[in-house]
């Protein structure tokens, strides 16, 4: 899915007349954060060309502010590089030994998918 850089969040709306009219009643709701234990994480091993790989951590639910504090804290305990967007937390490297332990010890449901 791509998004489109130069497409309006408002779906158009420059202006309103309205003098009621909130800008927030039409903007998206944020994902409810769900509790460690209620999630269910899928953890991946996505092989790339030239031998490479990369430990994903998917199926999160909640604003992207929880996942980035969580992205840090696993980049952090395995030492490595990675980003995290759209639900989905990209670790360099096969990491998925150390990213289920962090993930047991913050008390998060998982399990081991894929590759």
């Amino acid at each position: 899915m791509k998004k489109d850089k130069n497409k309006n969040p408002m779906g158009g709306m420059v202006y309103s007349t309205n003098p009621d009219f909130k800008m927030n009643a039409w903007a998206e709701e944020e994902a409810k954060e769900i509790p460690p234990a209620q999630q269910n994480l899928r953890i991946w091993l996505e092989r790339h060309k030239g031998d490479k790989v990369s430990t994903v951590v998917k199926d999160f639910v909640g604003p992207e502010l929880s996942l980035a504090e969580l992205a840090k804290k696993l980049k952090v305990v395995c030492g490595v590089g990675g980003n995290a967007k759209e639900g989905k937390i990209i670790l360099q490297g096969d990491v998925r030994a150390k990213v289920t332990k962090e993930l047991e010890k913050l008390g998060y449901r998982f399990k081991l998918a894929g590759g």
